[in-house]
């Protein structure tokens, strides 16, 4: 477990932001009478502590990082007061894309505030195909080939800790991962929904749900249910004190009128044991070729292929909904220019976002679509520096907030 202090963050401003170590030199005393005359007085010299600490609270991450080398003071700041980086102004969240090698996983984060992008060597992720949750500054990661393995991390600080392996055994046919984080106190919890056939039963999926809260480090199993007709996905989100997730139909109980997916609703904070989910299911608001769900602001946000009329397993466009009061309500659509300036579109695709930033990716594309909820606006990222070596290269991605003051 690496923590800020450790010889490895002494390493990561430079190899991660790209900044420049500037030599200001040797003042030289050899200087004209009326300049030696005059003291060149430091603002750092000058300002206390806790005043500096104020002004590089304004600045975005990326910045304060890289003002961790100008001095051992500024580098005492930046790397030993935790406390201080709570009070930071509200940060964007970043893009960590990455491709996967046989060696290891290599990708670049994206800053929007700054527009630029940063080498970037995610902590613990060894697979594309890990299941991923981020929220307010910790990624939680779960192992696709041991399922039971969960991590919680904060990239930017690269503090990590294993979690308690979670119960349900290392496999299962679907899985989803959610963690949520409550900004006070930076407890948090992460919820695991697993779904599995029935055994000699096509129709029948068992739909389980397990969580973990980081206050008493524990598991619970509060919820199992019977899905018949249904079948649980890899998609999942934690939003008002709700878990959500998607289950898509069989197509055995569903008729070409109906939609193929459906979204479950259960309340973390009653956690009841006998009840039906399913039979409080949502239906989404149009046929759709794959749904991802998200947390902006604790509004929950759901981006959506929208099928085609005649053929809804394919992809014409892109929407995104927004949930109130159980009814969805239509916020966007993707105009037709940007959904052309992805090249080939599959009909699956990376979305996800936080606070009012969605970041929406072809998974085989570099190129990284912007969204800004409250104003409405699409915008394309800067042109991504991970390249397409070649035709079947595949890439992925995902979102989080950077911060400095959270620990797993």
């Amino acid at each position: 477990m690496l923590a800020m202090g450790s010889e490895e963050w002494e390493l990561y401003p430079s190899s991660f932001i790209g900044a420049q170590v500037i030599d200001y030199g040797h003042v030289s005393g050899d200087m004209d009478d009326d300049q030696s005359g005059d003291l060149a007085v430091s603002m750092d010299a000058v300002l206390p502590d806790d005043l500096l600490e104020k002004v590089l609270s304004f600045l975005p991450v990326a910045s304060v990082i890289r003002s961790g080398s100008v001095c051992k003071r500024w580098h005492e700041i930046v790397h030993a007061r935790r406390q201080t980086w709570s009070k930071m102004v509200p940060q964007k969240p970043w893009y960590f894309m990455f491709t996967c090698s046989e060696e290891a996983v290599s990708g670049f984060a994206y800053d929007p505030s700054l527009r630029k992008w940063y080498g970037f060597d995610f902590p613990c992720i060894e697979k594309t195909t890990w299941s991923i949750s981020s929220s307010s500054g910790l990624v939680c990661l779960m192992d696709s080939e041991d399922r039971s393995r969960i991590i919680v991390c904060n990239p930017i600080t690269k503090d990590w800790k294993r979690l308690v392996d979670a119960p349900g055994g290392k496999s299962a046919d679907y899985s989803a991962l959610a963690i949520s984080v409550t900004r006070t106190s930076h407890q948090y919890m992460v919820a695991v929904a697993r779904c599995n056939q029935v055994p000699s039963e096509y129709y029948q999926w068992e739909f389980t749900i397990h969580l973990y809260e980081s206050e008493i480090n524990t598991w619970v199993s509060p919820f199992t249910e019977l899905l018949i007709g249904w079948r649980g996905g890899d998609e999942c989100v934690i939003c008002d004190g709700v878990l959500y997730y998607l289950v898509y139909s069989t197509g055995v109980l569903v008729n070409n009128n109906e939609h193929r997916h459906c979204l479950l609703m259960y309340d973390l904070s009653t956690r009841p044991t006998h009840t039906s989910l399913m039979s409080m299911a949502i239906p989404v608001p149009c046929p759709l070729t794959c749904g991802r769900l998200m947390n902006l602001n604790e509004r929950l946000v759901l981006v959506g292929g929208i099928g085609k009329q005649d053929r809804p397993g394919i992809i014409k466009g892109i929407g995104i909904w927004e949930l109130r009061n159980k009814e969805w309500h239509e916020v966007a659509r993707m105009p037709h220019k940007f959904f052309q300036g992805f090249g080939e579109f599959d009909d699956v695709f990376a979305s996800c976002g936080t606070d009012d930033l969605i970041y929406i990716q072809s998974y085989g594309s570099p190129a990284l679509l912007t969204f800004e909820l409250n104003q409405k606006l699409w915008k394309w990222s800067l042109k991504s520096p991970v390249t397409k070596r070649f035709p079947l290269q595949l890439f992925t991605g995902f979102s989080f907030e950077p911060r400095l003051d959270i620990a797993s």
